[in-house]
């Protein structure tokens, strides 16, 4: 077993494993831990556990010490100069009239880097900006960017729900959301029902997802033939959640719908899930595209990330 802790460098953002070495750490200290770019500090979000060795992908870089009230002192005034470099960075954007919005600067601990996060549509020849940037901060300038999901979760604000955004309260990292899901949870495939502030499907559609695909699993398609105790019909509504479907039994000209609990009837012959999804975009089908096109976008931000992310 290995003893380890873990640190978020920036709020809400992702949770890293390092080594506490002899240090007792508890949740809120702030610690210098050793990076690829050098000394950092952060945040404890996890105190010291013990984990199996094997789920340990790499060898674990180290915390150096707990944070002094020195260092507390320069994270300060890195904070400071954060906020005048965001400033500065968006007077000359304007200048250069650079078609890119600029959204949060990160001043590396240790003075070695200064980052500018942005979004943009498509990409932009930051070069003169680079340049200018360089010259009057004598130290290496990074520009990056990020998608509309990072851009929301820097700023803030609430859901439809009315609570926080998830992203902004507990969401560190995020995942891919498909359309599969929002049809697997019989949503409609409305873009302004199921797309968050970011203008993305929304992220809760994967919390419930792996409940739904089991339930799924089980459960018969809205189109089956099924027996019930009072005849047999056809499943007009699945509610997957309770296991209960509703079905029309047909009597010559007449015809009745009941509900059922799933248990309690038998399928005859089931519906081929593939087939009705084809029927549903047929409906839908220009809202499906523009949902399509969301998703493709999302896999992209994220590809982006993976390769970007590293301590």
């Amino acid at each position: 077993m290995k003893n380890i802790i873990g640190v978020r460098f920036r709020r809400l953002g992702k949770i890293y494993f390092f080594d506490p070495q002899y240090l007792i750490l508890r949740k809120g200290n702030m610690v210098i831990v050793d990076t690829t770019d050098g000394e950092d500090i952060a945040e404890v979000m996890i105190p010291n556990r013990k984990i199996d060795e094997e789920k340990i992908v790499e060898p674990l870089k180290k915390v150096l010490r707990i944070a002094n009230p020195r260092d507390m002192k320069h994270y300060e005034e890195c904070k400071k100069k954060e906020k005048e470099a965001f400033e500065y960075c968006n007077k000359k954007i304007k200048e250069l009239k650079l078609k890119m919005k600029l959204t949060d600067v990160e001043y590396k601990f240790n003075n070695t880097k200064l980052l500018f996060f942005f979004t943009a549509d498509g990409r932009i020849d930051f070069r003169d900006l680079v340049k200018e940037l360089a010259a009057n901060y004598k130290i290496r300038i990074e520009l990056r960017q990020i998608g509309v999901r990072d851009e929301i979760k820097r700023i803030g604000g609430c859901g439809v729900c009315g609570r926080e955004l998830c992203c902004c309260s507990f969401l560190s990292n995020f995942e891919t959301v498909s359309i599969k899901m929002a049809k697997e949870q019989n949503l409609s495939l409305n873009l302004s029902k199921i797309s968050g502030n970011c203008g993305r499907l929304m992220c809760c559609l994967k919390y419930e997802n792996d409940v739904y695909e089991e339930k799924l699993s089980r459960l018969p398609h809205v189109g089956a033939i099924v027996k019930t105790e009072d005849g047999t019909g056809e499943i007009e509504n699945v509610e997957t959640l309770a296991e209960r479907v509703r079905v029309k039994i047909t009597s010559g000209d007449n015809f009745t719908y009941k509900k059922y609990n799933v248990k309690d009837i038998i399928v005859i012959k089931d519906a081929v899930q593939e087939q009705l999804d084809a029927e549903n975009d047929d409906e839908n089908n220009e809202e499906l595209k523009e949902l399509e096109r969301l998703e493709e976008l999302d896999k992209e931000d994220l590809r982006k990330e993976s390769e970007e992310d590293g301590i």
